[in-house]
């Protein structure tokens, strides 16, 4: 059954992007679909956060979609179909897992992750890299990543060549440092030397993260929808009053603020 329905998704799609298919689908393009894409993949994030199934499994189907999406267009131009990918992930699994699936042997979760970072690392060296471009161990990191995970991957991939910090000391020390520079370049109000001084401390912040083992994206979600509870119980409250947030000092609300903290 399933890999029937999964025929007949396909053929679905196909359908859609026909001559006489729907016209929306018709117009778009591997580039127009680029933020439909992400949307989804934060969308799927969302449920899981929110340990929604029923959400999780319509966004679940909806980032299902876009992999059809790309495929089929791609099947349009001559250039692989969804068999070809398919048929590339079933290799790439096999392949990582040696021990699965071969003779190799690990005995935790973290060697797994070590012996897959090689593999992925002997692949990337066997492909040719972007045109042009010095050949780096952090050539295999895209660059259309958000910034903050493109560093999250650049730091993760330079720590194992040991180009890293011994203790979360160390980093912390390196996180105050770059927070003194901001406040020194603050004082001058020269815009690309603030841009750098932010963009470090931004950077330092997310091997903070990395050192502790945290994603730091999950990690300011989290933080996020912290803030969006708290500043509603603020807004709550104001209007139990018959206030506005506008129409409040900065004293009320912080101190509605440390009261919405007290409660988590």
């Amino acid at each position: 059954m399933p890999k029937r329905r999964f025929e007949e998704l396909v053929d679905l799609m196909a359908r859609l992007r026909a001559p006489d298919g729907c016209p929306w689908d018709r117009e778009q393009t591997p580039q127009s679909l680029r933020t439909y894409l992400l949307e989804e993949a934060y969308e799927v994030i969302d449920a899981i956060e929110r340990a929604d199934d029923p959400a999780l499994r319509d966004e679940l189907g909806d980032l299902l979609l876009q992999v059809l999406f790309h495929a089929q267009m791609a099947a349009e131009q001559g250039r692989f179909t969804i068999d070809d990918v398919l048929t590339e992930l079933h290799d790439k699994l096999v392949r990582r897992h040696p021990h699965v699936f071969g003779s190799g042997r690990v005995g935790s979760a973290r060697e797994v992750r070590a012996q897959w970072d090689e593999l992925k690392a002997a692949e990337r060296d066997a492909h040719a890299g972007v045109p042009g471009e010095e050949k780096s161990l952090l050539s295999g990191v895209s660059r259309q990543l958000p910034a903050q995970l493109e560093a999250l991957q650049l730091t993760r991939k330079a720590s194992q060549v040991g180009f890293d910090w011994e203790r979360l000391d160390d980093v912390l020390a390196k996180l105050t440092e770059e927070a003194d520079e901001l406040r020194q370049s603050a004082t001058q109000g020269e815009r690309e030397r603030l841009e750098d001084e932010v963009g470090d401390l931004l950077f330092v912040a997310v091997n903070v993260a990395r050192f502790l083992g945290v994603d730091p994206e999950l990690a300011l979600r989290r933080t996020n929808r912290k803030f969006v509870r708290r500043f509603q119980e603020i807004e709550r409250e104001l209007a139990r009053q018959g206030k506005r947030p506008q129409e409040a000092t900065l004293e009320e609300m912080d101190a509605l603020w440390t009261r919405a903290k007290q409660k988590g």
